[in-house]
């Protein structure tokens, strides 16, 4: 590794880990470790899923619009490599999409479709607490390297930690209260972002980052500025300016 590559990675770890912020987004924290895992990894592509109180998986961010509609169709499938990880609390691996077939089914074939070749999915753990897993996607068939396995776990392991530690979590149930309060948000962004994509006339992926620039350079969260653009349309704001 470079000082260069060195550096970022270092640079990577202290920002997930400094969540002890008076304006720490959660659903911002966890977008950001998806393009980040999946930039260090070489892969194509990262997807998340967080556990409920109910200790059920729900999508928090993906890196690409493929991988959100893939872990939707993990939870609504309760199969993939996210849902082992999760269950088993260690990481998952497949080499070759096209040979999990008997293995998974329904997401295997899913996957392939999307154009995936491969996958591995980390635990989102601190000892033997598990809170969700990491999904990595590639686009050819292919096992990673050892290097990128460590300093994947090590990112996965340095954002639950991240997220253990914020002001609002001190105990157990309150965890559980922050982490639902995350999905309820998620699922108004998902709404935001079909209503931009309608109005500007583009891609959802599209419509996410326009929401995402206007929310960082106003200092604003997601999930309080996605719900005024879903209750009023016509009061959006201009996300171009």
């Amino acid at each position: 590794m470079t000082g260069t590559e060195s550096s970022r990675l270092a640079a990577i770890f202290v920002e997930l880990a400094d969540t002890l912020v008076a304006d720490f987004d959660l659903v911002e924290f966890l977008q950001r470790l998806t393009t980040q895992a999946s930039e260090l990894a070489e892969a194509r592509a990262a997807g998340l899923l967080l556990a409920d109180s109910r200790h059920r998986l729900n999508f928090m961010a993906a890196s690409d619009e493929r991988v959100h509609i893939l872990d939707l169709f993990q939870v609504q499938a309760d199969e993939g490599p996210c849902h082992d990880c999760y269950r088993q609390g260690g990481a998952v691996s497949e080499e070759d999409l096209r040979r999990a077939t008997t293995r998974w089914p329904r997401f295997a074939p899913e996957a392939v479709r999307a154009g995936f070749g491969a996958v591995h999915a980390f635990p989102l753990r601190l000892r033997g607490d598990v809170i969700g897993s990491l999904g990595l996607f590639a686009d050819r068939p292919g096992r990673m390297r050892p290097e990128d396995v460590k300093i994947v776990q090590a990112l996965a392991d340095v954002a639950t930690i991240g997220m253990l530690q914020e002001r609002a979590i001190r105990r157990g149930e309150e965890l559980a209260g922050q982490l639902q309060a995350a999905l309820h948000s998620r699922v108004v962004v998902e709404q935001a972002k079909g209503v931009i994509s309608q109005i500007y006339s583009v891609s959802v992926d599209e419509a996410f980052e326009m929401l995402r620039r206007y929310c960082r350079g106003r200092g604003l969260r997601l999930g309080e500025t996605a719900r005024v653009i879903v209750a009023d349309p016509d009061q959006m704001p201009d996300l171009r300016a």
